[in-house]
């Protein structure tokens, strides 16, 4: 098994979901281990067209790690993503969401529903919103507060939240495709010894013949 260096006791990534999407970005950039920043820097972006049924749909970015990455980034790679899901882009809890999303609603009324109607049309909101993280729906309901004259759909505000986490859901994206090229080329570099000691135990005496590695 590969040995990786053990890693420094880091400090938790800075985040506030207040500050505009490209600052917080690059705060929790510059909270990363100096290491892991310069290969999400070193990256490569391949931009290619997007088409729907409805014809061109803008560009696409896809973000592929450079060449060298080690089993150590990916280490780096995985904790820092582990914080950041568990943190940023934690789902909001059951009652943030409903109390959030009852609220917005309540801004635009709507015809009388009967109770179990209303209940139906909570779980679809919940089910709905329920992958995004509370700061990201807080403001979805904020945006559309302060700029629609109209009852929000489902569909309107997850275009919102999805809009509010992208910059934390792309940079969680880059950390987890570093931990896949570190992991595998920790792969890449054990098959070789895997193969000498599986060679090495066939022509022991009595050594068991088996399938190579």
């Amino acid at each position: 098994m590969t040995n990786v260096q053990a890693l420094p006791t880091p400090s938790p990534l800075p985040f506030d979901p207040a500050m505009p999407a490209a600052l917080r970005t690059r705060m929790l950039t510059d909270g990363l281990p100096e290491p892991l920043r310069a290969v999400l820097t070193a990256g490569r972006i391949e931009r290619r067209s997007r088409f729907t049924d409805d014809g061109f749909a803008g560009l696409a970015e896809e973000w592929t790690p450079p060449d060298g990455v080690t089993p150590r980034h990916a280490a780096m790679a995985r904790r820092a993503l582990a914080e950041i899901d568990g943190a940023v882009l934690a789902p909001a809890p059951a009652n943030h969401l409903l109390g959030r999303v009852l609220a917005l609603l309540s801004h635009f009324p709507a015809k009388a529903t009967t109770p179990d109607v209303e209940r139906l049309l909570a779980m679809d909101w919940a089910d709905d919103l329920g992958e995004f993280p509370g700061w990201a729906i807080d403001h979805a309901a904020r945006v559309w507060r302060r700029t629609r004259k109209w009852r929000p759909s489902i569909a309107e505000i997850r275009a919102l939240c999805e809009d509010a986490c992208a910059a934390e859901r792309d940079l969680a994206d880059r950390l987890r495709r570093v931990a896949q090229a570190g992991e595998a080329a920790s792969d890449d570099r054990r098959a070789p010894v895997q193969r000498l000691v599986s060679d090495a135990v066939r022509r022991m005496p009595g050594g068991t013949a088996g399938p190579r590695i």
